[in-house]
Order: C-alpha cells, then structure tokens, then sequence
C-alpha cells in the first residue's frame, strides 16, 4: 500500500516541476551549458588576473554572463511589471538609458567632463528622477490616452537618444575620477564585478516589496481584468503608471552602470536593443506577453540565459550582424516550448512515460 502511494505521488512532482515558469528558462540553460561542455570546456575556465589598476579581479566568459547579464537581470524586473500590468512592453527602455546616463554626467561634472563637481548620489537621484518622469511619460499615454505600450514608447524609442545628445550639447563628456569606474567594473580588493551586486541588491528589493505589499495583487489584477479590479477598488490608472516609474527606477541604475563602464557615453550605442533582449528574457520566463501573472525569478532566470546564448555567440565567432539572426531563431524555439499548449503537451507526455516506466 505505500509503495502504491510513491507510485501515484511520484508522476505528480515531475509534473508540477515540469508545470513551474522556472523549468524552461532553467531547461535552456542547462541546454547551453552542456552545448558548451561537448564544444569547448574552456568557456567555463576562470582565472585570476588584474585589471588595468593592478587589482585582482576575475575573468572567463561565465563572469562576462554574471556582468552583461545583470544589467538585463535589473530590466526584466521593470519590464515583467510593466507586461504584466499593460498588457505590452516597452521599447523606450534603451534609449531612456541614454537620457538617464546623459542626465547623470551632466549633473555630476558639468559641462565636458573632467572632476566629479557634484557627490554621486545627488547625480545619480536627479537621473532617477528623470528615468521616473519618462516612465511616468510613457505610463500616461498608456493608462490615460489608451495607447498601446509599443506605440506610446515608440515616442521615446525614436527621441531619447537625441535628447540625450542635448543634455550634453552633443559633447561626449569624461569622468576623470578612477572611483567612478567602480560601479560599471570592480571594487578595489573584490574580484566579482560590481553590477552583479548592484542586481542583487536590486532583486532583494523587488522580493521585498513583492511580500510585504500589494504590488503583485494589483498588478496582477489589473492586468488580468481590468474592470474587476475597477470594480473592486484598484485604480488600474496609477497601477498601470506606477509600474512604467519602477521599470523606469530600473532603467537609471541600469544607466548608472552604464556610463560607469567606459566613464563616458556614446549617445548612438549605449544600450543598443537591450530593449529587446528584456523583453525576451520576460517571455522566456513563461510571462504571457498579454499581461496578468507574473513570476519574477523566472525573468530574471531568463535575462541570464539570454546573456548565456549571447556570449556563447560571441565565444563561437558570430559575426555581430549577424547575432540577432541567430539569437532570435534559439528564442523563438524555447518561447514556443515554453508556450501553454505545448508545455501541457509536455507534461502529458511526462505523465505517460512515467505511467510506463511504474508499470
């Protein structure tokens, strides 16, 4: 009677492990790493070396993952909310790094470059501001004017980048200070790059305010029906709103990092269809694209694998232009699996292999 007991609970947990938003992007992962195990072991070497400060830091293509991947990690959480609570996504967010970054060294040495005039943090808040008021920009013409979420970024997508070009009269300013640097690429004396702590950070946050408030209720609601939630109490307005201002708080630490890297900005590259690759990483996770449920773990699992396929593109010599093709042909293939409909399918024929194998 217990052995019949296991029988009947053990199909039961593979199927409710198939059924998890957290199984494909883990799935593709897995599909990666062991791709890259039969091709070339060596992409998963790390060393210590020193950087050009003389500091100990880590190197290989998994801390290239862990570095790039972050910045993308930081988006999904934006992007997950905005999908979810609009139905739609939002394009602007690349060129809205510009702008943030832009604002940030504007702020923080004025014209040209040179010397930080102004503490960090006031620089860095006034492009909070900024990236909250573009949110906000992008989050009225959606909840208020009822435009679609791609048409009414679509404003930003095309300007931002020229705003951004204004803010510093179209100079390409310079940090001189080596602390600058530190947010982008290492703290002195710890050899993990710091934007992988920055998303960290920011993912504590995001579990924080997801447990202890109402932002998953509401956002949820009003994404799957937007007059229940009406009907019952929400304001899908300000929720709708309030999600483009979050991902646009995501969008200047992302900016942040951004401009840290190199300790200056290029207008026409910076975040260049970083858009994309978030939107990607959300549907990765199994987040329908029309918005209600979300599972954040899943996006920000997804952001990561999308920052895996890219560098094992990169690692195999892909020429640059030829990337999105590539990219785009392995997403559509896990988006498809990760699809309802096939992921049922999945998981009924889970169901009957397990049958077989127990009889």
């Amino acid at each position: 009677m217990n052995s019949g007991a296991k029988t009947s609970n053990h199909p039961s947990l593979v199927m409710r492990i198939v059924k998890n938003q957290c199984f494909i992007p883990l799935i593709a992962l897995l599909m990666l790493i062991v791709f890259n195990l039969i091709a070339d072991p060596g992409f998963f070497a790390i060393t210590l070396g020193s950087d050009t400060a003389g500091n100990s830091v880590l190197s290989g293509f998994l801390i290239t993952i862990l570095d790039s991947g972050s910045e993308l990690a930081i988006l999904a959480i934006g992007m997950t909310l905005v999908t979810a609570a609009s139905g739609g996504q939002d394009i602007s967010v690349g060129a809205t790094v510009a702008i943030a970054g832009s604002v940030l060294l504007r702020v923080l040495c004025g014209k040209g470059g040179g010397e930080m005039q102004t503490p960090l943090i006031i620089a860095f808040l006034v492009s909070v501001l900024v990236a909250m008021l573009c949110g906000a920009f992008n989050g009225v013409l959606v909840a208020f004017f009822k435009i679609q979420p791609m048409i009414a970024t679509l404003i930003l997508y095309t300007a931002g980048r020229s705003i951004a070009a204004w803010v510093n009269n179209n100079e390409l300013p310079i940090v001189t200070d080596e602390s600058f640097s530190y947010y982008g690429g290492f703290i002195p004396g710890v050899p993990i790059p710091t934007p992988f702590f920055i998303a960290i950070a920011c993912i504590i946050i995001t579990v924080l305010l997801l447990r202890f408030t109402n932002l998953r209720l509401y956002t949820e609601a009003v994404g799957i029906n937007q007059s229940s939630s009406r009907l019952n109490g929400l304001n899908p307005m300000l929720i709708k709103i309030l999600s483009f201002v979050i991902l646009g708080v995501c969008v200047a630490v992302v900016g942040l990092i951004k401009v840290s890297r190199f300790s200056t900005i290029n207008y026409s590259v910076i975040a260049k269809d970083i858009e994309m690759d978030a939107i990607l990483a959300v549907a990765l996770g199994g987040n329908a694209l029309s918005g209600g449920k979300f599972n954040m773990a899943a996006s920000v699992i997804g952001a990561y694998v999308i920052q895996f396929l890219s560098t094992t593109l990169y690692k195999f010599n892909v020429k640059s232009d030829a990337l999105p093709a590539y990219k785009a042909v392995v997403v559509i293939i896990l988006v498809v699996i990760s699809a309802p409909k096939v992921r049922e399918w999945l998981s009924g024929l889970t169901k009957k292999i397990m049958k077989k194998g127990v009889a």
